[in-house]
């Protein structure tokens, strides 16, 4: 969650700044805004990486190499509903109560598409996002109830 990202972006990023262009997108999550009780660990290690993020983006992006953070909420993915799924003992609901319910509790009463997440990150990916560098984009269906 934090690590392997770090090695990653070390590996690679002085190419991209020689060749005058890179993107590199992290998807880390919303708990990084908002953590989550039952991933401590986790909540902590995704902020590293959007730390170390904040300041090796604004030494890159002047060679036209850009790093941003997406920040995705609930999708509707097979590890959305494997986590459904554990969640189905303590709660006595089935997993179409549990995953209507979880949907509904969202203001856009949905979860994230994939290919909504795909778009997004294939847009900053492009030539069109050389302005925006250093940046966590929440990606979460309006749930996060902040301003900032």
């Amino acid at each position: 969650m934090m690590l392997s990202p770090i090695e990653m972006m070390r590996l690679t990023v002085d190419g991209m700044m020689t060749r005058g262009f890179g993107r590199i997108i992290n998807i880390v999550s919303r708990s990084v805004k908002m953590a989550q009780l039952e991933l401590g660990l986790s909540n902590g290690a995704r902020s590293g990486l959007v730390g170390f993020v904040a300041g090796l983006a604004r030494q890159t992006v002047a060679r036209n190499v850009t790093i941003n953070n997406l920040l995705p909420g609930i999708f509707d993915s097979d590890a959305q509903r494997a986590h459904v799924g554990a969640m189905l003992e303590a709660t006595g609901k089935t997993f179409e109560e549990l995953w209507r319910a979880r949907a509904e509790a969202n203001p856009a009463r949905r979860y994230g598409r994939p290919d909504e997440l795909g778009a997004y990150c294939a847009f900053l990916c492009s030539q069109h996002a050389g302005f925006i560098t250093g940046q966590n984009l929440l990606i979460d269906g309006g749930s996060y109830p902040g301003t900032y």
